[in-house]
Order: structure tokens, then sequence, then C-alpha cells
């Protein structure tokens, strides 16, 4: 297959889960990172407000290596990208995120960008919390993981992920040797989250008792770190591994199903139990069906977006949008076409120079390029369900709210219809949008200066000019 063929294999397999809600109560909306909200601005936003923090976000990891000399690949991804902005989640007034620059989680009023409340840590919060049933989950690089009431920022429960609290130098501050680097998951009354990030020590998954941090169940493993946003199905856990490609495990006791395959990284998005994860060492996205371990497919890209009949691909210079129910049904006709190749070739190889099945190796022969036939014809067909493809100079984030698809940049904001891809409007922003987020009529963007946006529609805020705040809390 082309680049693109393989691209729209993994794509053609990605479904909607479930509705959105307007709130945006996780990172990437939901448990399946999905990046899709019913949430929509009418015409060209404006900026309403703009929150500035004193110090910008400090990335646990600066970026990759410059290039691979063993397998000779250059232009590296990074693969740890997980913290780069004050990632933002949202409901009804109120929108939250973590500091990895102060150590603190704050509460801002989505109307007027002004905090309502700070929490202090003892380290870096490098994930954005969770929101659940009106308490705020989150962990910490001092290795405690945290329950805060959401509406005042009371301290709830905190627990201390590992028993021991030891203390090391790590990415310049001091934090635990078991610091919590991924996000909490909250369902069935339970917090998931890990804590610890060198095999060597023991990785623990752990699920504690959403009401009071009880601990629950645990499970060590020592041979990959943990460091990104979990994933969750109503069976599964995914475990981003940082560089290292994600573990699945089972939601109910935390024990290991499978490693997948893949070039790891800690983007991943997952759709009816299919798992989307890169950008490994090149920018290449990997499908890995629930069940295997290996990939579906590979493709060139930094984000996908799912939803409906549609599949929107993200990458360094494009974006494209796939007729996602007709490239399915086409790829199952595919596939079965490639196996029945399969089963005939197997049986060519079986005859090989015999004497007297002359007759039965040429039937055989035709048959094979009559598939071959079909499959070319099957693979054409697949290139037509293209709907649109743009070039795209904003490679860092996509969301889709309402019908609009909303990328980040460096230094801009862009909006692009979905249903086009032509671009629809485009504002200016301090620094690289690596978060957005859609609630409250709002889309909020989120960049590595620590600057925190409002975008609004115009009918909605008529500011004289936009507000802007700034961190008057001591760091």
């Amino acid at each position: 297959m082309t680049r693109f063929r393989t691209s729209i294999a993994a794509a053609a397999f990605l479904a909607l889960a479930s509705a959105r809600a307007a709130d945006w109560p996780t990172y990437r909306g939901d448990y399946a990172r999905s990046g899709v909200s019913t949430q929509s601005l009418a015409g060209i936003p404006v900026v309403s407000w703009t929150w500035q923090s004193k110090h910008p976000p400090q990335p646990a990891w600066q970026g990759e290596a410059k290039w691979d000399g063993w397998n000779k690949v250059f232009d590296m991804k990074p693969r740890q990208a997980f913290d780069r902005a004050f990632h933002v989640v949202a409901s009804g007034r109120r929108a939250y995120f973590g500091s990895s620059a102060d150590d603190q989680v704050r509460c801002l009023d989505t109307r007027s960008g002004q905090v309502q409340w700070s929490f202090f840590t003892e380290g870096p919060v490098r994930l954005a919390p969770t929101l659940h049933e009106g308490r705020l989950y989150f962990g910490s690089d001092d290795g405690c993981v945290y329950c805060l009431q959401a509406d005042d920022g009371r301290l709830i429960w905190k627990t201390r992920a590992v028993p021991t609290d030891r203390r090391i130098p790590g990415n310049g501050r001091i934090i635990s040797a078991w610091p919590v680097r991924t996000s909490a998951v909250v369902q069935d009354g339970k917090v998931y989250v890990t804590a610890g990030m060198f095999p060597a020590d023991g990785v623990h998954l752990i699920a504690l008792d959403a009401g009071t941090g009880a601990e629950v169940w645990r499970q060590v493993q020592n041979d990959l770190p943990a460091q990104g946003y979990l994933l969750a199905s109503r069976s599964r856990l995914y475990v981003p591994a940082g560089r290292n490609n994600p573990a699945v495990c089972d939601i109910a006791t935390g024990k290991r199903v499978r490693v997948v395959e893949g070039a790891g990284g800690t983007y991943a998005l997952l759709t009816d139990d299919l798992l989307v994860f890169g950008p490994g060492k090149t920018g290449q996205l990997g499908a890995v069906e629930e069940g295997s371990s290996d990939q579906l497919a590979s493709f060139q890209g930094n984000h996908m977006i799912v939803t409906g009949n549609r599949s929107y691909l993200h990458s360094d210079s494009e974006i494209s949008a796939l007729d996602r129910g007709r490239y399915l049904q086409l790829a199952r006709e595919r596939k079965s076409i490639s196996g029945q190749q399969a089963a005939l070739a197997k049986k060519v190889k079986a005859l090989g120079n015999k004497p007297g099945v002359d007759e039965e190796r040429a039937q055989l022969k035709k048959q094979l390029a009559d598939l071959g036939k079909r499959l070319d014809e099957a693979t054409q067909a697949m290139d037509q369900c293209l709907l649109w493809k743009v070039p795209s100079t904003w490679p860092h984030e996509v969301i889709l709210a309402g019908d609009t698809l909303i990328l980040g940049g460096s230094g801009e904001v862009v909006g692009l219809p979905a249903a086009s891809g032509k671009l629809g409007w485009k504002l200016p922003v301090p620094g690289i949008a690596y978060g957005l987020a859609a609630a409250d009529d709002a889309v909020f963007v989120s960049t590595d200066h620590g600057a925190i946006l409002c975008l609004r529609s115009p009918s909605a805020t008529q500011p004289a000019s936009p507000t802007r705040t700034s961190d008057s809390s001591r760091p």
C-alpha cells in the first residue's frame, strides 16, 4: 500500500464511541481522548480574555535526540510531549488546569478569566486534572494523588501512591522517586493512576477508591515506564509508556494483557477498542485492534479525529477527510481478497515442481491473477474515499468543535469547516498552541508561553478589548 492507503486503513476502522457533551471534563474531552465536542462557535471568534502565568510550562523532557545513528533516523519527533502547555478541563463556568511551573492547580471563571481558587502540591502537576461528579482528581511529581472539591478547591483526600516517600533530583526539580506522570481515570467508583517512571524501581498501576483514596488493587511492572494520559474502555486500561509502546491492562485487576507493537509515543486515541498511538521517531501513528499486539496499519501523522461517518488525519503538512463508511466496506472486501490470495499462493507453493500438476498449477495462477485484478480495483476505489485534503501549517493540536476543526500552530490558531477544510478564520496567540478544549460556548487555547486564551463567538461577548488577567499567586 502507499502511505496514504495505509493511513486510510487505520482511519477506516475508527468510529465514534459515544456522543460528547458540551463539558470537557478530562484531557481531550473523554477517556478515549477523542478531541470531539458538540460545542460550536458561530462566526469568527474573538479573544474574550487571556490568563498569563508568570512562568511558562517546564516540560519534563525538552525534546528528542537530534538523530538515531544506529538506525539512521534524522529529524526525530519528540515522543514525550504531554506537558508543553497547561491543558484545560472545564464544566459550567469553571475551567481547571495544573502547572508544571509553580506546582499548583487553579480554577478560573470561564467568563472573566479570574482565578477562583488555587491549590499547591509539593511538585509539578504535569497533566490536566480529571473532573468527575463535582470532584477534581490529579497526581503530582511529589508522588501523591489528590482529590479536591471542584467548586472551592478544598482537599477531600490525599494518597501517597507508593508508601515510601523518597525524593530524588529529576528533570531539574526534587521529586518523588515514584512521580505520578499519568492522568487519572475515574470510572465505576475507582480512580486509576500510575506512579513511577524508572522500571528498575517498579512502576505502579493503582486503583483507588474514588470516595476515600483507599487502595483497591496494585500491580507493579519492572520493564516499562508510565508517562502520558491514560485511556480507558469498559474492560481495559491503556497505559502510555513514554517513548515505548503502550501496555494494555485489565481494568478489573490491573494485570497486563499485552504490549502493542509500534514506534512509541504519548499521543493516543481509542475508539471501538482500536488503539491509535504515536508519533514514533518520524511522526508515524500505528493502529492496533483489541485482542492483537500487531499493528493493523500505520500512517504518517500527528493526530486523528473520528466522528460520524468521517475521519480526519492531521500531519505536519496537511489535514484530510475520509468517507469512513464507504472505505470500511471496501476494506472488508480487500481483506477477504487478500486472504484468498494468501491461501492460493500457499497451494501453488505446495505443488512446487511436482510432475502431473501443470493444469492444476495453471488454474491456481489464473485465479491468483483474477484476485489481483479485483484487489487493484478495490484499492483504486479506496483512493476515491478521500473527500478533501488541504495544506496545513498548524501541526501541534486539533479538535473538532461542532462542525469546525480547530488547529493549533506556532503563533496562531485556525478554524476550518469540517465539510470542506477551507480556512474559515485565523487568530494570533502568544506562543505555540499545544492545548485546545471546548466548553461553555468557548474554546480554550493553551500555549507554551503559559497563556490560556478564551475564544468566544462575537455574539457571546463584545468586550472593548480582551480582558487580560495574570497569575497573582506566589510560586
